[in-house]
């Protein structure tokens, strides 16, 4: 099917806008390969100390200046359950690397805070910007210039967004991302919800509240509802960085143990020794990048990407806005209904279907770009496939079915649950913010009530505790964004905002923080930019304005008149116990240089232009194709 004109013209807009920055960014990537191994510029004394501690056959591979060499950069600790599984994997990736005659090694790893355990904590002031600490530490374990190709192990919320980000900037370096699976079902979402609602309500003890979260969060593997973490897998997966249908295998598996061999291999293979040479800096790339929010949309993901695919892009030399997750959300169809938006974990999402009958669906639908770099070469279609263990205890893949297993959790693109990816930008003299409504009932689609204001969300709590938000209003949490505390996430607030909506009262809230994948049946209007800190208007509310929170017609605005609006300050607040304590000190270079949460979020800057020698074609340049290009690399590689 022809490609849909609004993902095409959404996909044109932003390769146009990004033509300098693109260039800059794959003029880099051609400067810092080398022909034949990396570890070739390397000095005598430099790769000695690169292999002192490396078994003798792999010694003696490293030094022929012939085999390549794989980078392992994990994420493991055995705190997080998402990757406690990854303990194994350096071990299972070098057995399998030295099967094709290469060597692995374990190049770094880098932190990983849950987000689960740190929610309404201090940490979780940490949690945002320590996706450019990964990318930075990803940098560190990559900077020693001995790896062909790479392997990313991560899965959960900030971790995959920093990992690729750090990846990119070693674009020329072939990499996958390999997972390590949800934890199997345990208690009901449904049954979670309601005990969270009544421990707020004072109506369930503390234990009881443990026992609940105890018997949903159990054992080893992702959290199985369709959060962030759970998102960066179906993003992976879209954007053909996994080996296909990988994302949702449970962890302790042999098709989790033979997925991650078959990961490695083509680590392999894909180097340019391997003769299938595919750069991860030409695999991410304005179409991939459409994909991936395409995917988000049809899949209700998390809002936390209206964040990370932005960052993710910019590594890339990549400009996206909010404008293009709004066009490309009210031509997308959901087709899935996962938890928070549905009963259903991705245990059962997997069972119906999976990423792949997804990717098939979508592009089917025109609604998908086929014509993009992945880890198994050109074209998205290898990745409608589902991992199966073969006779030989390696994994074999085949096309996946052509019906959904339940289309109560999955369906065709012909019968969707929505025709749209229920994702909306609102703008107006608030600002412009994001709102996730897949999980908010029509009749909430629209919120007109007076505002009240807060500065933290301990002091919404207090006052919900005390009795006092007993009405109709819009809660306006205020100093939340990334240069005023690191734009923490506010899913402590769900249950009692959930609670106040279930009396019967119309509520909203309006915040220039988070509240990720799992926001729910309350309108949130997130990550309002420009944030207070950076002169945003949310700081010129003031408790009774009428503020008008309107997902119809992409509306956010406070019943103002002008002159009264024009007359007043800016609010202020007291931000100190948010800098100090828990690490948060040692972030203040973040917080004051982080970009507009639209711009990613970011502490980086977009690429630069930098005088460099590019190959060309046969030595000849052409006004068509510009060298160092996606299509100059596509002449030269299928030539």
């Amino acid at each position: 099917m022809a490609l849909h004109p609004v993902v095409e013209q959404v996909t044109n807009r932003i390769i146009k806008r990004s033509r300098p920055s693109r260039a800059a960014y794959l003029a880099h990537m051609e400067a810092a390969r080398v022909q034949g191994v990396q570890r070739g510029a390397l000095s005598c004394t430099n790769l000695a100390h690169g292999f002192a501690a490396f078994p003798a056959n792999d010694k003696l591979k490293l030094k022929e200046y012939k085999k390549p060499s794989v980078a392992i950069v994990s994420s493991y600790n055995d705190m997080l359950s998402a990757h406690q599984p990854f303990e194994t994997f350096p071990a299972v990736i070098k057995d399998a690397v030295r099967e094709v005659d290469a060597v692995a090694q374990f190049a770094g790893g880098v932190p990983a805070m849950c987000d689960g355990v740190t929610q309404g904590q201090p940490g979780m002031e940490l949690s945002l910007f320590s996706r450019d600490t990964i990318a930075m530490a990803t940098a560190v374990a990559m900077s020693h210039n001995m790896f062909d190709a790479a392997l990313y192990l991560g899965i959960c919320d900030k971790i995959v967004p920093g990992l690729l980000i750090g990846a990119l900037h070693f674009g020329h370096i072939p990499g996958i991302f390999v997972p390590g699976g949800p934890m199997t079902t345990g208690i009901s979402n449904k049954e979670k919800a309601a005990v969270r609602q009544r421990y707020a309500k004072g109506e369930a003890t503390r234990e009881e509240l443990l026992e609940n979260e105890s018997a949903s969060y159990h054992g080893a593997g992702t959290c199985t509802f369709y959060g962030t973490a759970n998102s960066n897998q179906m993003l992976m997966e879209m954007m053909g960085l996994h080996m296909p249908g990988s994302a949702f295998i449970t962890p302790g598996t042999p098709l989790r143990d033979a997925l991650t061999k078959a990961a490695a291999q083509q680590a392999v293979a894909i180097s340019q020794q391997g003769g299938q040479y595919m750069p991860i800096g030409h695999i991410v790339d304005e179409k991939s990048i459409v994909n991936a929010i395409v995917a988000l949309h049809a899949t209700g993901g998390s809002t936390n990407h209206t964040l990370h695919l932005i960052a993710i892009a910019r590594a890339a030399g990549i400009v996206v806005d909010w404008n293009d997750f709004d066009e490309l959300s009210k031509v997308v169809p959901s087709l899935t209904r996962i938890y928070p938006n549905g009963e259903a974990d991705v245990n059962h999402f997997q069972a119906a279907g999976g990423p792949g009958f997804v990717i098939r669906e979508l592009l089917d639908a025109g609604l998908a770009h086929e014509d993009v770099n992945t880890i198994l070469g050109r074209g998205l279609r290898a990745h409608c496939k589902e991992p199966f263990l073969g006779e030989d205890g390696k994994v074999v893949f085949r096309d996946v079915a052509e019906k959904s297993g339940d289309e109560a959790v999955l369906r065709p693109a012909s019968n969707p649950f929505a025709n749209n990816g229920g994702m909306v930008l609102v703008q107006g003299n608030l600002g412009r913010a994001v709102m996730k409504i897949s999980a908010v009932k029509p009749e909430y689609h629209v919120v007109e009530a007076p505002a009240i204001t807060f500065d933290s969300q301990e002091d919404f709590m207090q006052r919900y505790k005390d009795g006092l938000l007993n009405r109709d209003f819009v809660a306006v949490i205020r100093f939340q964004g990334p240069r005023a505390n690191g734009m923490p996430e506010l899913h402590a607030l769900t249950p009692a905002l959930s609670n106040l909506q279930d009396a019967g009262f119309k509520v909203a809230m309006v915040t220039d923080g988070r509240m990720s994948g799992a926001s729910g049946k309350v309108p949130a209007a997130i990550h309002v930019s420009p944030e207070i800190l950076a002169g945003g208007p949310l700081g010129l509310v003031r408790d009774g304005d009428i503020i008008r929170v309107d997902a119809t017609s992409g509306t956010l605005e406070a019943l103002v008149s002008d002159t009264v609006w024009a007359a007043r300050g800016m609010a202020s607040a007291d931000l100190s116990k948010s800098h100090i304590g828990m690490g948060r000190e040692l972030f203040a270079m973040f917080r004051s240089h982080s970009s507009p949460a639209e711009e990613g979020a970011a502490t980086f800057p977009l690429p630069s232009p930098i005088q460099t020698t590019v190959p060309l074609h046969d030595g000849i340049q052409t006004d068509e194709v510009q060298p160092g290009s996606d299509e100059d690399f596509l002449f030269r590689t299928q030539k």
